[in-house]
Parts: structure tokens; C-alpha cells; sequence
């Protein structure tokens, strides 16, 4: 079999997964950067490939939400600035901050986290952003765009996982809606990193094209399952996501 078949097999299913779990709860690059690594890939090539890749998946998870209005736009497109000047600065301090204390705070955060969301069975069920003034909800947009913005500069997986968890935490937004917007802000921080990457040669086309194919068929069928299934099916995901972003983190930082 051509070799170029062959990473292929091993790299569209799962990043058919990654686009699926990514379009409920984020989170996918946790799978699919694994399987480009795995699949050969050198860690740029894999990193640029599968940004370009999840930015088509995300567009597709993205026009689902847009169609079941499920999104609240003004607050999104804040986001998603916040969020692409972010990306754009933490790809550049990624050079010049240590990722032993980036990862030493991720396992610290996670499992407080996901203790947060069993005891608060009513998180992310209903919205309840009257409690905010339109010029507080866009401050603290922007700014959840721009933090996590630079996280997903600086790591990349989680992002969409965080961004849920933000605009919920923050706005008041239940999980559909904060997982609509979290689309948006994911695919403003993507494209920011996709453009480096690109100008930069290392997105690998012969295999980032199928890649995004199997991404956009991901992220299609995962958004419909979380607009239909509601907050119980984002709530099992987000609590996936974590589980298994905390096991990569210190995998690898204790290997």
C-alpha cells in the first residue's frame, strides 16, 4: 500500500471522531493530533495539517448552530476578535514560556473542573444573561475569546472544551448556546494559527484535504446529535474531554 494511503487509513477515522466530539463538547484535537503524530507526521506538519483540517469542521459544526439559531451573534463575533488575537500572540509566546508550567496548571485545573460540573447538575441548563449589561457581556466576551484565544496559541487542546465552559460560567448561556458561540470563537483562533502555519509551509495538503473531509462529516453529524440531545449530551462529552485531556497532560509530562 502507498505510504501516503496508508497514514490515510490511520488518520481520517479518527479525525472523523475528533471532529465529531469537537462539534458537542471541543475538544478534538486531543484525538486527532495523537493520529497524525502517530501516523508519522512531524509535530508542525501535524499541528498545521490539523489545524487546517478542524477549521473546515468547525465551519460545518458552525453552520449547523447558525441554522437552529442556537447562536448569539453579537457576543460570538466578540469573541471570535478576542479570540483571533489571542491565537495570533500565544503562537508567538509558545517560543519563550515553558510548557512544564502551562501543563502543571492544566492538571491542576481539570479535575477542579470536573468536580464543578458533577455537584452543579443545573450548570449550563438554562440561560441567564438578564443578570449582565449588554457592555458586560461584550467586556467579558472579549476578553474569554482573547485568554482562551492565547491558550490555543500556546497548547490547542481543550479550546472549544473551555470556551463552553466560559461562556457559560461567565454569561450565563446554557450549554447549546454557549457551545454555538464556542464554534465561532474556535474558528476565528483556528483560522489565526491555520494562516501561520500555512504561509509557513507546513500544512501537508495531500493529506490535510481528506482530513478535512472527514472533519466536516464529524462535525456535521456531532452538532446535530448536541442540538438534539441537549445539555445532556454536552454535559457527557465536556466530562470525556476532560477526562482524556487530562490523561494526554500527564502522559506526557511525567514520560
Amino acid at each position: 500500500m502507498h505510504p501516503l494511503l496508508t497514514q490515510l487509513f490511520i488518520i481520517c477515522p479518527l479525525v472523523f471522531m475528533a471532529g465529531f466530539i469537537d462539534a458537542i463538547a471541543g475538544g478534538g484535537g486531543i484525538i486527532s493530533i495523537p493520529a497524525y503524530l502517530f501516523a508519522g507526521l512531524p509535530i508542525h506538519n501535524a499541528l498545521g495539517t490539523n489545524k487546517m483540517a478542524m477549521c473546515f469542521g468547525t465551519s460545518v459544526a458552525t453552520a449547523n448552530y447558525i441554522r437552529s439559531g442556537k447562536i448569539y451573534f453579537k457576543i460570538a463575533l466578540v469573541a471570535a476578535l478576542g479570540s483571533f488575537l489571542g491565537a495570533a500572540i500565544g503562537s508567538s509566546l509558545a517560543l519563550f514560556i515553558s510548557e512544564i508550567i502551562l501543563k502543571i496548571t492544566i492538571m491542576t485545573l481539570l479535575p477542579l473542573v470536573a468536580v464543578f460540573l458533577a455537584t452543579q447538575k443545573g450548570f449550563g441548563r438554562h440561560s441567564h444573561t438578564k443578570i449582565l449589561t449588554p457592555v458586560m457581556q461584550f467586556l467579558l466576551s472579549f476578553f474569554i475569546g482573547f485568554f482562551i484565544g492565547i491558550y490555543d496559541g500556546l497548547i490547542g487542546p481543550g479550546t472549544g472544551t473551555f470556551f463552553i465552559l466560559a461562556f457559560t460560567g461567565f454569561l450565563g448561556f446554557d450549554l447549546i448556546t454557549s457551545s454555538g458561540c464556542a464554534k465561532i470563537s474556535n474558528l476565528a483562533s483556528n483560522l489565526a494559527s491555520m494562516l501561520i502555519y500555512t504561509f509557513s509551509g507546513k500544512v501537508l495538503f495531500a493529506i490535510a484535504l481528506p482530513s478535512a473531509a472527514c472533519a466536516m462529516l464529524g462535525g456535521h453529524l456531532g452538532a446535530q446529535l448536541a442540538i438534539k440531545g441537549g445539555t445532556k449530551w454536552i454535559r457527557l462529552f465536556i466530562f470525556l474531554v476532560l477526562i482524556l485531556l487530562f490523561i494526554k497532560t500527564a502522559y506526557e509530562f511525567f514520560i
